[in-house]
C-alpha cells in the first residue's frame, strides 16, 4: 500500500509525539479476547481482540454504527443496562475477568470510570457532584479529606479556579464545556484506573473542546484513557494509539501516526481519506 500524506496528522501538534512515547513493552491494563455483543439475536460486535495499555490514550474511530461505542461500554459493563444485550468472550482488568458473576459492578465502575457524550452533571451543587462518589465508596474519613478530594479533582479537571467561589451552586448552571469538565472531575474523584470517554467533545464548541483535549493529555500521565471520537483530527491530537472499527469488526489497531499514514487495511485507508464514513 502506498504511503499516504495525511492532512489529519499534519494538523496534530507536537504533543502527539509526546503522547505516543511509551515503554518498549507496555503493561496491559485491559484485555479483550473474542468479545462479542448481541442485541437479541443480532450480533453487533464480532470477536474483538484488543489490549489496552497502562497509561495510554487509545482512540476508537470509525463510521456511525461501527461498534466503537458498543465495545467501549463493554469495558465497564455499561451494556448491562441495555435490555436484550448480551456480551460473550472475555474482558479482563489487570487479569481479572470483569464479567465474572462474583465481581461487584459498582466497584468495577469506580475503577473504570466513564464520561458520556453529553455532559450529565447531577442535579446537585458543584461540590456535591464531586463529593458523591468518594462518599459512596468511603474514600474520605472526614469532611476535611472530602474537601481535599473535591478540590484536587476540580484542579485536575482544570476547573477549580473557575468554580471555587461558587461550589454551592448547581452544576447544571455551568456552561457546556464546564459541565463536561465537571463530569471528568467527578470521574477522577473516585480514583479510577481507567477513564472511558464516549465522544466527550461532540456537544462542545471549539474553545471548550480544546480545553478538554488539553485535559486528556494531562490526565494520561496518571490514567489509562480510552476515547471514542468521530473527529479524526482529535484522535491524532490526543491519542498514542488508534483502533479502527467497521461494521462490528475491529479492523486494525496501531500507533496513531501509523494508522493515519500507513494503514494496513484498505478499509482504514478509505475511511481516513474520506471515501466513506
Amino acid at each position: 500500500m502506498m504511503k499516504m500524506e495525511s492532512n489529519v496528522l499534519r494538523q496534530a501538534p507536537a504533543a502527539v509525539g509526546e503522547a505516543a512515547k511509551s515503554a518498549e513493552t507496555p503493561a496491559v491494563k485491559m484485555q479483550a479476547r473474542d468479545a462479542r455483543v448481541f442485541y437479541g439475536d443480532k450480533e453487533a460486535l464480532h470477536g474483538v481482540n484488543l489490549d489496552v495499555y497502562e497509561k495510554e490514550v487509545l482512540a476508537f474511530i470509525g463510521p456511525s454504527g461501527c461498534g466503537k461505542s458498543t465495545f467501549l461500554r463493554c469495558l465497564n459493563r455499561m451494556n448491562d443496562t441495555i435490555d436484550g444485550c448480551r456480551v460473550t468472550g472475555k474482558i479482563e482488568l489487570d487479569g481479572e475477568d470483569i464479567y465474572d458473576r462474583s465481581l461487584d459492578v459498582v466497584l468495577l465502575r469506580a475503577r473504570v470510570g466513564m464520561v458520556f457524550q453529553k455532559p450529565n452533571p447531577f442535579p446537585k451543587s458543584i461540590y456535591e457532584n464531586i463529593a458523591y462518589g468518594p462518599r459512596l465508596h468511603g474514600l474520605a474519613a472526614s469532611k476535611s479529606e472530602l474537601n481535599d478530594i473535591v478540590e484536587s479533582s476540580l484542579r485536575r479537571a482544570g476547573l477549580w479556579e473557575e468554580v471555587k467561589d461558587r461550589l454551592d451552586q448547581p452544576g447544571t448552571g455551568l456552561s457546556g464545556g464546564q459541565q463536561q469538565r465537571l463530569c471528568i472531575a467527578r470521574a477522577v474523584a473516585v480514583s479510577p484506573e481507567v477513564i472511558l470517554m464516549d465522544e466527550p467533545c461532540s456537544a462542545l464548541d471549539p474553545i471548550a473542546t480544546a480545553k478538554v483535549e488539553q485535559l486528556i493529555t494531562e490526565l494520561a500521565s496518571n490514567y489509562t484513557i480510552v476515547i471514542v471520537t468521530h473527529n479524526m483530527q482529535q484522535a491524532a491530537r490526543v491519542s498514542s494509539r488508534t483502533a479502527f472499527f467497521h461494521l462490528g469488526d475491529l479492523v486494525e489497531v496501531g500507533k496513531t501516526e501509523v494508522i493515519f499514514t500507513s494503514p494496513k487495511d484498505t478499509r482504514t485507508e478509505d475511511y481516513i481519506t474520506g471515501r466513506f464514513g
